[in-house]
């Protein structure tokens, strides 16, 4: 049987986010259909290719992209927020048009655990909704998105099921590994240990969010609890990180290395508390029974925390330092309850993450399309 699959998403670009979503649909399709032939569209093909045992092929390439979408089964799209024309409608537009090179060569298209919107253009909401109709199978990571879809005219049944990344459990995660990493910076996991993940933001005003949070971060530090900044993208992020540190009056630590997303994901199940902007900093902190404490940068985070019954700490431009320290201090003075809390809403969440898998394996079990061995 055929068991080959392209999936399509912000692959190669070394955000840990991403990566790690990329991460978590493999291990969930390895399971789901064993022997399963993967090539990955990605932005970096050799580094994708040697860190998950796929193959890969340059994103950007046309000839490449149709011809492993030719070869193959069917068309992965997903996971992460693709769907979505904040960044610009070339993005858009480039997972939309290998969508519709997958339907030009017969093949199914399958969206996988995808975060919609938010989708502002006009143009940007009717090819999405033109689009879609067209997929075999459609599964949204929250309710906000399927709600998007249908505003969009999609009529088709959207299953909504749970990031990929809370699939991660103890068997991908080297605590030791993580613990080390801590500890060639000079800190020791359980002294209370405070991760913070930021990113940068465009637009002016942005000094101020960061002035009160390192404000926030020194008020931490000064009640006896150690501050690590965590980049989950480089450099981006790492540089988001020291303009933070550098208004901080008080000693810190930033994780410079570049991490791969089992390091990534265990140096987080090292922490007693994570405030991160990065949504998927976020889903490592729930997945690792972590605390986490979102700072709203995207609609993306509060869809997050509101599956977890968790308020926000704000947006950017609304963060102030004493309410961020006072939010902080309740999460950790109530941590065991709030963990059992957490930890029940994970589990049921962790249960949604098959599911996109459980529908690819269904697809591949079918009659394959005409001109595509079984």
């Amino acid at each position: 049987m055929n068991k080959r699959v392209v999936i399509s998403g912000y692959y190669g670009f070394h955000n840990l986010g991403d990566e790690a979503v990329l991460y978590s649909m493999l291990q969930a399709l390895r399971r789901a259909v064993p022997g399963i032939e993967v090539t990955v569209l990605s932005n970096d093909p050799p580094f994708t290719a040697r860190e998950y045992g796929v193959q890969a092929v340059d994103r950007w390439n046309l000839r490449q992209v149709a011809g492993a979408v030719r070869r193959s089964r069917l068309l992965i799209s997903g996971g992460g927020s693709l769907l979505q024309d904040v960044t610009g409608l070339p993005s858009l537009a480039y997972y939309l048009g290998v969508i519709w090179l997958a339907r030009l060569f017969g093949r199914p298209v399958v969206y996988y655990a995808q975060g919609v919107g938010p989708v502002e253009t006009l143009p940007g909401r009717r090819l999405v909704g033109l689009t879609t109709r067209g997929a075999r199978a459609v599964t949204v990571r929250d309710e906000e998105s399927a709600r998007d879809l249908e505003a969009m005219g999609v009529g088709l049944p959207v299953e909504v099921v749970a990031d990929p990344v809370l699939g991660l459990g103890s068997a991908d995660m080297d605590v030791a590994a993580g613990a080390e990493i801590l500890q060639r910076y000079g800190i020791n996991p359980g002294t209370g240990v405070v991760g913070v993940s930021v990113r940068p933001l465009p637009g002016p005003g942005s000094a101020a969010w960061e002035i009160e949070l390192a404000r926030a971060c020194d008020e931490l530090v000064r009640a006896g609890l150690r501050v690590v900044f965590i980049p989950m993208h480089h450099p981006a992020d790492l540089v988001a990180s020291r303009e933070v540190a550098a208004v901080m009056r008080e000693p810190y630590v930033i994780v410079g290395e570049r991490m791969s997303v089992s390091q990534a994901f265990s140096l987080v199940a090292n922490l007693d508390l994570l405030v991160g902007m990065r949504l998927h900093a976020l889903v490592f902190a729930a997945a690792a029974s972590v605390l986490p404490v979102g700072i709203v940068y995207d609609p993306k985070v509060v869809r997050f925390l509101r599956r977890l019954d968790l308020a926000p700490a704000g947006r950017p431009d609304q963060l102030e330092a004493r309410a961020l320290v006072e939010m902080v201090n309740l999460y950790l003075d109530g941590r065991v309850g709030l963990l059992e809390k957490t930890a029940r809403r994970v589990e049921e969440l962790r249960a949604a993450t098959s599911r996109p898998a459980e529908i690819v394996r269904e697809i591949l079990l079918a009659v394959p399309p005409k001109g595509v061995k079984k």
